[in-house]
């Protein structure tokens, strides 16, 4: 066999050879992969929705607040987290605080509103649309 008719598979073998030096098995923390699984932050979030969502109002605070000191990666959490808690102070009938974190909410995303059922809440329904007009005032 001549070295003109094994040009072809030496061709393709050094092919693979540099496909295949191009591949990692890197461990995920070398690639950043790791950065995609839930923060604590996070967790404090979902963990404060589930205790809401369960009416366990005063954990909800407590783990919706713990969230936004961390820092959370997203201003969409962060304005979830906010609107959690004006619903907890609305329901505990601390209006002020209340129109505090759904302001905090609009600072955070000013197209930021209520889905059609909670913006209709008898308790803070009112709040809500209250504190928008005034958000949407101060932007003129």
């Amino acid at each position: 066999m001549t070295t003109r008719s094994r040009l072809p598979g030496i061709l393709i073998l050094a092919a693979l050879a540099l496909l295949c030096a191009g591949c990692s098995t890197a461990p995920v923390r070398d690639i950043g992969l790791d950065k995609l699984a839930p923060r604590k932050a996070e967790q404090e979030l979902s963990s404060g929705i589930k205790s809401y969502e369960d009416g366990n109002y005063k954990p909800a605070a407590k783990s919706l607040q713990s969230a936004l000191d961390m820092g959370l990666a997203f201003n969409r959490d962060a304005v979830q987290a906010h609107k959690y808690l004006a619903f907890i102070h609305c329901l505990s009938n601390r209006e002020k605080q209340c129109r505090e974190e759904f302001r905090k909410a609009l600072e955070l995303d000013g197209k930021f509103d209520l889905a059609p059922a909670e913006a209709e809440h008898p308790i803070w329904g009112h709040v809500f649309r209250s504190v928008k007009t005034e958000a949407a005032g101060r932007k003129k």
